[in-house]
Formats: structure tokens, sequence, C-alpha cells
């Protein structure tokens, strides 16, 4: 299979987002080596749950054959992230997330005879975020209760492998096939964080519209999370 030019660039800013983050973990690990005092933290960083609300696409099915699907689905997965704070109140970050859903499909479709028939399969889905931006947020080491916000660009990885493809007779198949596709992306949004002791935060929440820009339009998700900050 070739690979366009804009493929090629988008898994090289891949490339290059992905070494941001292990520089930004970098900047996050020595910090915690500094005694900060009363000053703000240097850097953090994230690991939590991510519960990400996914546009599938299936609504393009239904376009085309006439059903009733359900085009928004639950992928469960990670997210982790790091920030170097250049301020009390502001800081880079570098963000990735991955979250996966598996699930099974068997409805009835009109067929090219004017009469009906089945289809069934199984998918296996994923998809992951590589980006990077900036983030608000008090960095002060008093304080308990801490808000947050963020504006993240970069890149989206998603597949879909179909499994156990069944079509009765007269159904077209070829409606139905997996694949995978990298796209720009952002996540906008933010959070509350909590306190615990001097190193260690609960993030309480975390929301973000997730849209991924496609040649025919967006796709808009919402990912949620929740986690520790170190």
């Amino acid at each position: 299979m070739l690979i366009s030019n804009f493929e090629r660039e988008i898994f090289t800013a891949m490339k290059r987002l992905l070494s941001g983050v292990l520089i930004a973990l970098a900047y996050v690990v020595a910090a915690f080596a500094q005694n900060t005092g009363d000053d703000y933290k240097p850097g953090e960083f994230f690991i939590g749950y991510s519960n990400q609300q996914v546009d599938t696409g299936l609504g393009d099915i239904d376009d085309d054959l006439g059903l009733d699907l359900d085009d928004k689905e639950t992928f469960h997965g990670f997210n982790v992230s790091g920030v170097y704070n250049v301020s009390r109140y502001f800081g880079v970050k570098a963000d990735v997330s991955g979250a996966y859903s598996n699930k099974g499909y068997v409805f009835t479709v009109p067929t090219t005879g004017g009469g009906s028939g089945s289809v069934a399969f199984e998918t296996k889905s994923s998809l992951y975020n590589f980006l990077g931006g900036v983030q608000i947020k008090d960095n002060s080491n008093s304080g308990r209760v801490k808000p947050f916000a963020h504006a993240l660009v970069g890149a989206a990885h998603t597949r879909v492998k179909l499994s156990g493809l069944g079509c009765s007779v007269g159904v077209d198949c070829s409606l139905f096939e997996g694949g995978s596709e990298t796209n720009f992306a952002g996540a906008f949004g933010g959070g509350l964080d909590i306190r615990l002791s001097r190193r260690v935060q609960l993030r309480a929440i975390q929301v973000d519209y997730n849209p991924i820009w496609f040649d025919g339009g967006v796709q808009s998700n919402i990912r949620l999370g929740f986690g520790f900050v170190f």
C-alpha cells in the first residue's frame, strides 16, 4: 500500500510529538529532585483512566442502508501527560491517550433485490491521540483545589478491525470494512485537581472536546478522565 506525502508528514509529526512527551517527562522527573520551597511546581506528570465517547461514523451506513444505528460508542483506555511550567500559571504540555472498544453487530438490511437480509460482524477499534500545547493552572505549592484548562493540537490515529463478517444473499458486504487513518486532532477543555499532599494531586475530573479533522468533515468526540498528578 502506497503512503501519500500527507500521511508521511503526519507520521513524522507523531514521532516528533512522542519525542516531545519524553522530553517533557524528563523535565518533570528532574523537577521532582528540586526543592522549590513555597514557589510553584516546575513540572507535573499525570496518569489516569480515559473514557472516550467516539463518533464511529456508522451514521454514514445509516444513510446508505436506511438503518438506525448508534453512531456514538464508548471507548475505555488511558491518558498520560507531562507539563513543564514556565511560570506559576502557564505550562507547556505533551499528552498521549489511547482508548479501545470491542463490539458485535447483528442487524437486518435491505437487499439489492428489494427484500431484506442480515449482516453480522465483530469490531476491534482503537483511538490514539498524540497532542501538545499549553496548560493554565495555579501551580503554587499552597492551596488545595487546582482547576486547570488546556488547549492541545496534534495527530490522532484510528483503527477498526472487522472479523466474522457474514452477509446473507443479496447484501452488499463491501459497505462494511475496516481500516486505519491518521489525521489532525485537538483536545480543548480542562478539569479539577485536588491536592492530597505536597507531591500528589487527585485529578477528580477532566473533560475535553476531542475533534478529529478528516477530509470529509470533523469527527466530534468527548474525552473524559480521572487519575493522579505527581
